[in-house]
């Protein structure tokens, strides 16, 4: 006790600007080592590590670290719980059989393929989140291309794009969401209510500029006359998957917390693999990414270190705290930009409490900024930063140019689009 009051007694006493400039300094650092992934250095351990710093130096107390912990402690246990029921789906077959219904369906035909892949992509990360579309549908959608002898460019770069575009549906549908859904104090299906047309026009304008951007490859003549067998989806997975959004939308009326909708959907997915031993506890610790994990805690302290010493105050300043519509898209603007600097996680942890104090329209204007504007840059989101890895993976890359091309074609009219049909579902 006597510890934690000098170290407040400490924060207190050091200048402002100083303790500010160290935590963006320790902010800059740990998104360095996020996106550069030096071979001795996780983005763990060096939030870690930074959060650990910014404690003993000051810059933070030991009440404000906990607090921040405190916050995101139940965020990170519900994405916890939704990567076990992702890697519960994989398990048992889904993502195959969504390979094998996008082959199939496509008949060989690149522009029918990427329909596949745009209609697959946009309910996996809408149910699943945007990182079981990056991690486990990008590697069976490059088989899927790559097995039709067609370019795998268009249908690669859907799943990116999807990832983030059509995440804006629900509350599990990214972390940002969820960071952002317990300061709406909406219901389950009021934030969907609100989020559904600008999800769909956002999906909508990717699949217009994704057709004129990659005309080439997606006319290119049908080079395979195989029709693959017809699948069959695994009917278990489904069921768990089914019911656990019926939890979340009955969570409000019931009076209890997704979170634990989102438990039961990983004990059921879970439990009888576990006792059939197909999936072992190191297999099912792995799927829950204890070190993304252990990067959204300590990355969260690093923000709030930042924020109460200043950054949260220079946000306030700029971010306008209307609901008007050039108030709404001013602020779909700038969330874009600031997830372009500083990537969309911590913009999400340091916009969304100043977003929160104007209503549930900022926030929700922050949440289409934070989540579509990443398609502009490789930094702008950890799932695009993990898209790249996963092709690498493959044995393939990404144009920077291209990528910033495709980018700016989409993301203006998305972001444009999106707020105003906010909007018009905020005056409904």
């Amino acid at each position: 006790m006597t510890a934690c009051v000098a170290v407040d007694r400490r924060v207190a006493g050091m200048a402002d600007g100083l303790a500010l400039a160290l935590a963006l300094l320790v902010l800059a650092v740990t998104l360095t080592v996020a996106v550069v992934r030096p071979p001795h250095l996780s983005d763990a351990a060096a939030a870690l590590g930074g959060a650990v710093l910014l404690v003993i130096v000051g810059v933070i107390g030991f009440s404000g670290a906990g607090q921040a912990l405190r916050a995101l402690g139940p965020t990170v246990g519900f994405l916890a719980a939704m990567l076990l029921i992702a890697e519960g789906c994989r398990r048992e077959g889904l993502f195959d059989a969504m390979g094998a219904i996008m082959a199939r369906g496509s008949a060989g035909s690149p522009q029918r393929l990427l329909g596949f892949v745009f209609l697959v992509a946009a309910g996996i990360t809408a149910v699943l989140s945007l990182d079981a579309t990056i991690v486990l549908l990008t590697p069976i959608v490059f088989a899927t291309a790559a097995r039709m002898r067609t370019s795998t460019k268009p249908q690669v770069y859907a799943c990116a794009h999807l990832a983030n575009s059509a995440s804006l549906l629900l509350p599990v549908s990214n972390l940002t969401n969820l960071l952002a859904f317990h300061a709406t104090h909406l219901s389950f299906m009021h934030f969907a209510a609100l989020m559904v047309l600008p999800t769909i026009t956002a999906v909508g304008i990717e699949w217009i500029v994704f057709n004129r951007f990659f005309a080439v490859e997606l006319k290119r003549p049908r080079r395979t006359k195989m029709r693959p067998e017809r699948p069959e989806l695994p009917r278990f997975a489904v069921a768990v998957i089914a019911f656990t959004l019926v939890g979340f939308a009955l969570s409000s009326v019931l009076r209890i917390q997704p979170v634990w909708f989102a438990a039961a959907g990983a004990v059921a997915i879970t439990a009888p693999a576990a006792a059939r031993r197909t999936a072992s506890p190191v297999a099912l610790v792995r799927a829950v990414e204890p070190g993304f994990l252990i990067f959204v805690l300590a990355l969260g302290v690093i923000v709030q270190a930042a924020s109460t010493n200043g950054l949260g105050s220079a946000v306030r300043a700029v971010l306008p705290t209307g609901d008007s519509l050039p108030d709404l898209l001013a602020i779909a603007a700038l969330s874009a930009i600031f997830a372009n600097l500083v990537n969309n996680l911590p913009a999400t942890l340091i916009l969304v409490p100043v977003a929160a104090a104007a209503g549930v329209g900022p926030v929700l204007a922050t949440l289409i900024g934070v989540n579509i504007g990443p398609n502009l840059t490789y930094v702008g989101s950890l799932a695009t930063l993990l898209w790249r890895r996963v092709l690498r993976a493959e044995d393939t890359d990404v144009e920077l140019g291209e990528f910033l091309r495709l980018g700016a074609r989409t993301v203006p009219l998305t972001l444009l689009a999106a707020t105003v049909l906010l909007w018009l579902a905020l005056k409904a």
